[in-house]
């Protein structure tokens, strides 16, 4: 797949060394987006506007998922607004530094986590489940819970309740307390 921006060691495979990159960006020709990754300057993303940072961040760190703030706004479970792109990546790994991301490390990537198509860009972000069991973990008891009652009171996704106690309890969460307030 051809992706839209390129990486200083890519750049290096097809012979073009460092300090030419450099020349390049002074010459505008190419734009650094974050250290060691370029685009075109005439580049136009496909992308929908308000997602156009959080696809290119979540496809320029290949083992990053979407998570927590970012992912519950891309799928309307919170109020509050995205500043900063937030992106997991397993616990041990050393992730690459972004401009206005926040990087989280967690353990079990792999429960809850879909790819996506977000324009030209394919993304791994967590399901909605996911989000809502991890802003309890994550963030504040506020924002979990206007996460969990948008997501039990969803017209456009049937809630999976079965699917939420299940990752709740792999996850060590207890939300029984509050699904018997939002569902009674």
């Amino acid at each position: 797949m051809h992706k839209p921006f390129f990486t200083n060691a890519k750049a290096k495979e097809c012979g073009i060394p460092r300090h030419a990159l450099d020349h390049f960006v002074r010459k505008k020709i190419i734009r650094r987006l974050s250290p060691g990754i370029y685009v075109p300057v005439e580049y136009e993303p496909k992308v929908e506007f308000q997602w156009e940072s959080l696809a290119l961040v979540a496809a320029t760190i290949p083992k990053g998922v979407i998570c927590l703030i970012s992912a519950l706004c891309y799928y309307d479970l919170t109020d509050q607004i995205m500043r900063e792109v937030w992106i997991a990546v397993p616990h041990g790994s050393y992730p690459p530094k972004r401009p206005r991301t926040r990087i989280i490390k967690m353990r079990n990537l792999a429960l809850g986590r879909i790819k996506i198509k977000m324009g030209e860009y394919n993304v791994k972000i967590f399901n909605r489940e996911r989000c809502v069991i991890d802003a309890f973990r994550y963030l504040s008891i506020e924002i979990a819970l206007k996460a969990l009652q948008k997501y039990l009171r969803s017209k456009k996704h049937k809630p999976q309740l079965g699917k939420l106690t299940d990752y709740a309890k792999i996850l060590h969460v207890d939300l029984t307390t509050y699904i018997l307030a939002y569902t009674t």
